[in-house]
C-alpha cells in the first residue's frame, strides 16, 4: 500500500495553495476609493486646501482629506516632481515619500497557475511509480519473490502425488548439496515441467520444493510476460533471469507456461509476434545457463500438447512430472491433510468418504472439506460429521439444494419414477458399483440425481460399457413404462448415451460388424491454435454402418433397461413412492425395500448356507444392462462422479 502522504499529497498541496492565496489577498490591505477620485480631482482638492496628508509609495498616492476620508490614486506615470509640475499644491499638507515595497500578494497570484501545474505533475509522477502503473517500468520482471526464510509449504503439506514428490526430491537434494552430484559427473535437469489437470497441485508442489530446499522462490505467470508493446516480454525474461542469477541457488516457477510457450507459427501473426519473441528469449536464457548455476526452472501446464518442441527438448525442460487425479489411496491422504486440526467425530471413516469422491482433484477435496465445515457451523455443531461431508459432496457435484423451487406434483412424480428407474437398474445389473444415494431434491440445474460408490478404473470392458448405456436409458424407460409418455427430463442421459455409443464404435473398436478399427483422423489445426479437427477417413458406406451400429447399441440397451423395469415393476413403484415420501434415499434404505427372496436374486447375492452345490451355483442372469453413468474415467474425465438428470 502507498504511504499516506503519497496518497493524499496532492490534496494537501491544493489546500496549501488556496491558503497562501487568501493570505496574499489579506496582505494587500483595503483599497479605499469610496469617492472614486481621479488624479486631476486630487490636484484640484489640494489647490482648494482640502488635502490634509499625502503619502507617495511606489505607484500609489495615498490621500487623506481633512474630513477624515482616505483613498488611493495610481500615479504610474508621475514622480514627486512631476506631480508638482502639473499643479499639486503641498502648502499646509503633511506629505511623505516612501520607497516602493514588494507586493507579495500580486506575486503569489501570478505564480498560482504555476503552483497548481507543478502540483499536478507531482501527483502524476508518484502515481506512475505506484504498483498499479507500468508506465515507468515496462521491461522489469513481474515475478514475486518469496524469500528462503519466509514460512512456506513443504512436502508434508502435499499428499496423493508420491511419485511426483519422489521425482522432485532429487531437485531438492541438488539445491541443498550440489557437490554430491557434481563429484559423480551428474547434471541435474535445468527445467522440470509439471503436467496435470487443473486442481491437482502443480503450484503447491512447486512451492513445496522451494520450502524443502529453503531457497528463494520466484513465481510468475506466463501471461505476465506479454504486453502490447513490442520487446517488453523479452526484456522481462532477461530481467527475471538476471534476478535469479543474483539469488542463486533459487527456483523460478512459471505457471501456465502455455500462455507464452505455445507452438511457434501457430498464431495469425506469423513468427514475428510478441509472444514468440518472448518464447525465443526464454529458450536463449535456458541455453545460456551454466551447468554449475544453481537455478532450476519449474513450469506448470495442463496443455503439454501445444507447447513448442524446442521448449521440451533435453537441455531445457528435460524432465516431465505427471500429476493425475488421485486414486482412493491418494484421496484418503489428501483428506487427512485438509482435515488436520479440524474437530471430527471418532466414528468418521475417511476411507468411506474417499470412496464417494472418485474423480475429485486435490482442489475439489479442499473445497469439499471447507463446504462441510461451513455447513457444520451453519447448523451450530461442534464437530464436522458425515452428513455434512455427504452434503458437501452433493454441493460440489450438482450445486446447492434449490428448496425454494416450485415443482408441480406431476413433475415431482415423473422425477421420482425416473430416478427410481436408475436406482432399480443399478441394483439388478451385474458389475455395477454400489448405489450410495438417490434423490429428487433439485440441485443446480438438475431435478434429481443418483450417486454411486465409484471404483478407480483405468479401463472398461465392453460389458461394462453396455451396462452404462442401459443404466443411462433406465430413467427414460421408467417414464415411458409408467406414464406412457416421453419428457425432456432424460435429455442429458440420452446425449451421454449417444456419445458413449459413438466412442464404442468409432474409437474403441467394439462393434462386431465393423471390427476392431477406428474411424476419423483427428488432426491438429496448427494455425488455429492447434485445435482438434476430425477428418473423415472412411466412405459414406461406413458412415451409414456407424450410424446403424450406434442405433443398435442404444436400442438394445434401451430394451434391456425396459425389460428389467417391466419384470420388476412392483419394486419400481415401491422405490418411487418412497422417494416421493422422503425425497432422498441412501443405498441401505433401498436395500431394505427388497424382501429376502428378492434380495437373493440380485447379482452378487450370497447363496443360502443350507443350499446344495447345485442350488448354490450361480443362476443364469437376465440379459440386463447398466446403471446411471458416473461420469468419470477415461471417457468423461472432465465431469463429476455422478450424473444429475
Amino acid at each position: 500500500m502507498k504511504p499516506r502522504w503519497r496518497r493524499i499529497g496532492f490534496l494537501y498541496l491544493v489546500i496549501l495553495v488556496a491558503g497562501v492565496s487568501l493570505i496574499a489577498f489579506a496582505l494587500r490591505g483595503p483599497q479605499q476609493t469610496p469617492q472614486g477620485f481621479t488624479l486631476s480631482e486630487v490636484i484640484e482638492k489640494s489647490q482648494n486646501g482640502q488635502v490634509e496628508k499625502l503619502v507617495i509609495e511606489g505607484e500609489l498616492l495615498n490621500v487623506t482629506l481633512r474630513d477624515g476620508s482616505a483613498f488611493e490614486v495610481n500615479i504610474a506615470n508621475f514622480n514627486f516632481d512631476g506631480l508638482k509640475e502639473i499643479g499639486l499644491n503641498l502648502d499646509g499638507v503633511d506629505y511623505d515619500i516612501k520607497p516602493s515595497s514588494f507586493n507579495w500578494g500580486n506575486m503569489l497570484l501570478g505564480f498560482l497557475p504555476l503552483l497548481l501545474f507543478g502540483g499536478l505533475i507531482f501527483f502524476l509522477f508518484f502515481r506512475a511509480r505506484g504498483a498499479n502503473s507500468q508506465a515507468m517500468s515496462f521491461g522489469r520482471s513481474r515475478a514475486r519473490l518469496f524469500p528462503e526464510n519466509k514460512p512456506t509449504v513443504t512436502f508434508d503439506d502435499v499428499a496423493g502425488v508420491d511419485e511426483a514428490k519422489q521425482e522432485l526430491t532429487e531437485v531438492v537434494d541438488f539445491l541443498k548439496s550440489r557437490e554430491k552430484f557434481q563429484s559423480l559427473g551428474a547434471r541435474i535437469p535445468k527445467g522440470v515441467l509439471l503436467v496435470g489437470p487443473p486442481g491437482t497441485g502443480k503450484t503447491l508442489l512447486a512451492r513445496a520444493v522451494a520450502g524443502e530446499a529453503a531457497v528463494p522462490f520466484f513465481s510468475i505467470s506466463g501471461s505476465e510476460f506479454v504486453e502490447m508493446f513490442v520487446g517488453v516480454g523479452a526484456s522481462r525474461v532477461r530481467d527475471l533471469f538476471d534476478q535469479a542469477k543474483k539469488n542463486t541457488p533459487c527456483i523460478i516457477f512459471i505457471d501456465e507456461i502455455d500462455a507464452v510457450g505455445r507452438h511457434r507459427g501457430a498464431g495469425l501473426g506469423g513468427s514475428h509476434d510478441e509472444r514468440e519473441q518472448t518464447l525465443n528469449q526464454i529458450l536463449t536464457e535456458m541455453d545460456g545457463f551454466d551447468t554449475n548455476t544453481s537455478v532450476i526452472i519449474l513450469a506448470a501446464t495442463n496443455r503439454p500438447d501445444i507447447l513448442d518442441p524446442a521448449l521440451l527438448r533435453p537441455g531445457r525442460f528435460d524432465r516431465r512430472v505427471i500429476l493425475d487425479r488421485p486414486d482412493i489411496v491418494g484421496r484418503t491422504a489428501i483428506l487427512k491433510v485438509h482435515l488436520k486440526g479440524k474437530p471430527l467425530p471418532e466414528s468418521l471413516d475417511i476411507e468411506v468418504l474417499a470412496r464417494q469422491t472418485a474423480g475429485f482433484s486435490g482442489a475439489d477435496l479442499a473445497n469439499l472439506v471447507n463446504e462441510a465445515a461451513i455447513l457444520a457451523a451453519r447448523r451450530n455443531k461442534t464437530t464436522i460429521e458425515l452428513p455434512e461431508f455427504e452434503e458437501s459432496i452433493d454441493r460440489v457435484i450438482a450445486g446447492p439444494e434449490r428448496k425454494s423451487r416450485r415443482i408441480s406434483p406431476r413433475e415431482k412424480e415423473i422425477t421420482a419414477y425416473h430416478e427410481a428407474g436408475h436406482a432399480l437398474a443399478s441394483k439388478i445389473l451385474p458389475d455395477v458399483d454400489p448405489l450410495r444415494k438417490v434423490t429428487i431434491m433439485p440441485r443446480g440445474m438438475a431435478g434429481g440425481y443418483t450417486r454411486f460408490l465409484e471404483e478407480d478404473r483405468s479401463m472398461y470392458t465392453r460389458s461394462q460399457l453396455k451396462d452404462r448405456l442401459a443404466l443411462l436409458l433406465a430413467g427414460h424407460a421408467a417414464e415411458e413404462l409408467i406414464f406412457n409418455e416421453r419428457t425432456t427430463g432424460p435429455g442429458s442421459d440420452i446425449k451421454q448415451a449417444t456419445d458413449l455409443a459413438r466412442k464404442m464404435v468409432v474409437d474403441f473398436g467394439m462393434s462386431d460388424k465393423l471390427g476392431p478399427r477406428t474411424f476419423g483422423d483427428k488432426q491438429e489445426m496448427v494455425f488455429l491454435g492447434r485445435e482438434i479437427s476430425e477428418q473423415k477417413d472412411y466412405s459414406e458406406k461406413y458412415a451409414l454402418e456407424i450410424d446403424r451400429e450406434m442405433n443398435r447399441l442404444i436400442s438394445d440397451s434401451y430394451e434391456v433397461a425396459r425389460r428389467i423395469l417391466t419384470d420388476n415393476k412392483e419394486m419400481l413403484v415401491k422405490i418411487a413412492k418412497k422417494l416421493l415420501d422422503q425425497e432422498t434415499l441412501d443405498g441401505d434404505e433401498i436395500d431394505a425395500l427388497f424382501t429376502d427372496e428378492e434380495r437373493q436374486l440380485l447379482p452378487g447375492a450370497p447363496a443360502p448356507a443350507s443350499a446344495t452345490p447345485a442350488e448354490a451355483a450361480p443362476k443364469p442372469k437376465r440379459k440386463p444392462r447398466a446403471r446411471k453413468t458416473p461420469v468419470v474415467g477415461p471417457f468423461f474425465p472432465e465431469q463429476s462422479p455422478a450424473t444429475p438428470d
